[in-house]
């Protein structure tokens, strides 16, 4: 029985993503390494799951292969959950998500498919991260990013990661700027400020593409935006507990009877 880490790669652009082909190269230097990811892009689905639907698994690799790859016709938290389930003969000791073809920092992890498989994985007691990258190209550069990727996931082997967090990664581009390093920081209160681009068929009926533009409100120097533009890795511990605990004494005094 193998004494290596095993770890869990998925994503949310597609098995055959050059981001997830970056992940895996990288968690094979550090572990036993079996991906189940998306047959197709789930980008921006949240955390939903399959529920009206039947589940397909396919096995992708191939006999002497290096690592154990299968596709599956879900969600990333169905991948998740249906490789936890289904295919893993011990629980991961943990579960990569990524490389995501651009951000998901700030509000953007509410949407982020890649964070929301993360986010199972954390459901589930398995420590978790998600890594972006801000290049949303197909053929980004992952070069330079691997470097970070690997001390990152390597202290969250050797550390653990506390019950009930997620590890949010986001990492510039290369293209665009030198990266400084590793920053760890909040998330930035920023959200889109979103329009529909309302258009007609040949036949007349009306259609939307969703558009919009990202404004970040945070002004402070230790979130993630700010992290980012300064050419820094951002590393925000998400939870998923989503009580606003603080506002627990302010609601014990509505007054809730006639």
């Amino acid at each position: 029985m193998s004494k290596k880490p095993l770890i869990l790669v998925t994503n949310d652009d597609g098995i055959t993503a050059p981001g997830i082909l970056t992940l895996i190269e990288v968690m094979e230097s550090l572990g036993d390494v079996v991906v189940v990811a998306p047959d197709s892009p789930q980008s921006g689905m949240g955390h939903a799951i399959t529920i009206n639907n039947v589940l397909h698994l396919d096995k992708v690799s191939k006999k002497g292969d290096k690592t154990l790859q299968y596709s599956c016709s879900g969600t990333p938290a169905d991948c998740v959950k249906i490789a936890i389930n289904e295919v893993l003969d011990r629980r991961p000791d943990l579960c990569v998500s990524g490389v995501n073809h651009g951000s998901n920092s700030s509000i953007n992890v509410i949407y982020s498919g890649t964070m929301s498989a993360a986010v199972e994985a954390g459901v589930e007691g398995i420590p978790a991260i998600g890594f972006s990258l801000l290049d949303y190209s197909w053929d980004a550069d992952f070069e330079t990013a691997k470097k970070y990727i690997k001390q990152i996931a390597k202290n969250a082997l050797n550390n653990g990661i506390a019950e009930g967090v997620v590890l949010n990664v986001n990492i510039p581009s290369s293209e665009n700027t030198k990266i400084k390093g590793i920053k760890v920081c909040r998330q930035a209160r920023a959200n889109w400020k979103e329009k529909f681009d309302k258009r007609q068929t040949p036949q007349g009926k009306d259609y939307y593409w969703l558009t919009g533009e990202f404004v970040n409100y945070d002004k402070g120097n230790d979130t993630d935006e700010h992290a980012l533009s300064e050419g820094y890795v951002s590393v925000v511990p998400v939870q998923f507990d989503l009580t606003a605990h603080h506002y627990i004494q302010k609601l014990n005094s509505w007054q809730f009877e006639d």
